[in-house]
């Protein structure tokens, strides 16, 4: 999103670091570029305490902030300036088209006249922003303009964890736009030429498992549901009297009794199948598409030992594991293996990351 209006994409020419702040946890990314080569130059996760933010949605701007402060500090970086998401559901998008020859100036000044029209909020609740999209089909002296509003209480609950965990937030972007931005890194991955392919890229975090539908590289589709790694964590918790934490150490870590993997993890990668299932069930219903040719699985849920294979002979789809770093090379305060761990979760963060190099 390049011009700017009330705050919402935000302008640049500084490295950014990625801020992603999901349910469970706060993702540091920062990249550096020379030629096309990217360069991974610190990351970062830490956990958020409970309830600080739910579906997305911040709480307790403080806890976030000190959770801020601390990913900030794990990841030994210097750079204070930051980008950071909202979710989809957030914001409301709209195409509209204006005339050809205004400049950005007036572009704004009648977009600010006549948003009311196309927002169903009260104008001072929201931070709108817009972008020309290019000609419009309707005639040659009209251009598309994609229309973006956001309520103003969800960037700035944004603003001020950051604020409080000692940096500035530069640009605020939509989450489906940093993960269409870092599908450009794994396009390579996906065999043939992305283009003409529809894509399906499902991101199951903790709480909440994000679809969204590429055609040629550019999002057509994104939907929300309740679902995630969380609803696991909880029954370990419950079936062996952990503690949310110990839980979730033993998710990543193993060394839990044997009937795990049959008993409890089972279950769970079939829902997640399921979930993949009903979340393009529920695309094909409400578009003209009956297929996509590949899914891309992201979010924490896609490192389970196992998952990729299952949805990939369950669906009966070709199914990779996102990875936003293949192409990359890392500095060396990078822990590799971490990283690599971690890659599917932070696409939201390396495609805000990206941001630094618009």
């Amino acid at each position: 999103m390049g011009y700017c209006v009330f705050g919402l994409f935000g302008k640049k020419n500084d490295t950014l670091l990625g801020i992603d702040i999901s349910s469970s946890s706060v993702k540091l990314l920062e990249l550096s570029k020379s030629g096309e080569k990217y360069r991974v130059e610190s990351y970062a996760v830490e956990p958020l305490p409970e309830n600080s933010v739910v579906e997305k949605n911040i709480n307790d701007a403080e806890l976030v902030g000190e959770v801020v402060k601390k990913v900030l500090a794990k990841s030994r970086t210097n750079t204070k300036l930051a980008a950071v998401a909202v979710a989809g559901s957030a914001v409301i998008t709209k195409t509209i088209q204006m005339g050809a020859g205004l400049s950005d100036q007036d572009l704004e000044n009648q977009i600010t006249v006549e948003a009311d029209q196309y927002i169903p909020y009260p104008l001072d609740e929201v931070s709108i922003d817009f972008e020309v999209l290019g000609e419009s089909e309707t005639g040659a002296d009209q251009v598309d303009v994609l229309l973006a509003a956001c309520r103003k209480e969800n960037v700035e609950l944004r603003e001020d964890a950051l604020e409080i965990g000692g940096l500035t937030a530069r640009v605020v972007d939509i989450e489906a736009y940093s993960i269409e931005r870092a599908f450009g890194l794994i396009d390579a991955q996906v065999d043939s030429d992305s283009e003409g392919q529809t894509i399906a890229i499902v991101d199951v975090g903790s709480t909440m498992t994000t679809l969204s539908v590429l055609v040629d590289s550019k999002t057509i589709y994104t939907r929300e549901q309740l679902f995630g790694g969380r609803q696991l964590t909880e029954e370990i918790q419950r079936r062996y009297g952990l503690s949310v934490e110990e839980a979730g150490l033993a998710k990543k870590q193993g060394g839990l009794p044997d009937d795990y993997e049959r008993e409890v993890l089972g279950p769970f990668k079939d829902a997640v199948v399921q979930q993949v299932a009903r979340s393009l069930q529920f695309f094909f219903s409400s578009s003209q598409y009956n297929e996509v040719d590949y899914v891309v699985l992201a979010g924490g849920v896609a490192s389970v030992n196992g998952i990729v294979e299952l949805v990939q002979e369950k669906i009966g789809l070709k199914t990779i594991v996102a990875n936003p770093f293949v192409e990359m090379t890392l500095s060396s305060k990078v822990n590799a293996s971490a990283l690599s761990n971690d890659a599917p979760s932070l696409m939201i963060a390396c495609g805000l990351a990206m941001r630094s190099f618009d």
